[in-house]
């Protein structure tokens, strides 16, 4: 069974090539910068962290879904994902710029951490499957993934089926069915050292890592020395949260985990 990945995130890319996953990398080609002051100036304000992650990594998806793929339509099953940090009420992206990598640096610094909001969407289009016949729900214990919510997109104005995703809490995750697809958010808190100094911020950024990538820092590079402590799933940090992948997949569509292994 195939996963189609709208991204051509290498890191993202990397961690589902560790469970086992070689996905089918398609560009999505969504304008977020553009998508994001759309739905921000119909609503008349700022997007949360969790809307503004859900709905790109839905317009992701939705771009890939039904475009053809090396001359076929697609088979299988389609993720987008998307990613913000947090810091004191702030929501960061990719800084593109040495100098806003730095600033950013020295602002999550002072804060002591933030939180790294992670939108997750997942589009069914199994050809051999006639209707999308949502799986089992799952009671979800405390601590675990959150079993899904059925709802319905139509209300959710210009933010369609993410404005269901608007009040997850840092550190929590929250799953919502809606047609032929599962969205979900997921979060985890980040504490950074204390005593990292301004020289090793200039090194950091000098190495170009920071500039491409949400709140200007990775787990899985240099980053991760700097980072003492994550209340939540690790690999949500790196650009998509494994275990709330799987539960989309088994509670949202029926779908075992091991079904999209590359054996």
């Amino acid at each position: 069974m195939r996963l189609y990945l709208a991204s051509t995130s290498p890191a993202r890319r990397a961690l589902l090539a560790q469970t086992g996953i070689e996905p089918v990398l398609v560009a999505p080609g969504v304008d977020e910068d553009a998508a994001v002051a759309s739905v921000s100036a119909a609503l008349g304000r700022d997007l949360t962290g969790p809307e503004l992650v859900a709905m790109l990594a839905v317009e992701k998806a939705a771009a890939v879904a039904d475009v053809r793929v090396a001359g076929s339509p697609v088979d299988g099953f389609v993720f987008g994902g998307d990613s913000a940090f947090e810091v004191d009420g702030v929501l960061y992206g990719k800084p593109h710029d040495p100098a806003v990598a730095r600033a950013r640096w020295r602002q999550m610094l002072a804060a002591g951490g933030g939180t790294l909001w992670s939108g997750h969407c997942v589009v069914d289009r199994r050809r051999d499957v006639v209707s999308t016949d949502h799986g089992p729900g799952g009671a979800g214990r405390t601590g675990t993934v959150p079993p899904v919510r059925h709802v319905d997109a139509s209300g959710g104005g210009p933010l369609g089926v993410a404005a269901s995703l608007t009040h997850v809490a840092p550190g929590g995750s929250e799953l919502v069915a809606a047609g032929d697809r599962v969205v979900a958010v997921d979060s985890a808190v980040l504490t950074f050292a204390d005593d990292m100094s301004p020289e090793e911020i200039e090194a950091y950024v000098a190495t170009g890592e920071p500039l491409e990538v949400a709140g200007s820092f990775t787990i899985d590079g240099r980053a991760a020395a700097y980072i003492t402590r994550i209340d939540g799933a690790p690999s949500a940090v790196v650009g998509l949260s494994l275990p709330v992948l799987r539960s989309m997949l088994l509670r949202g569509f029926g779908v075992a985990w091991h079904d999209l292994w590359a054996l």
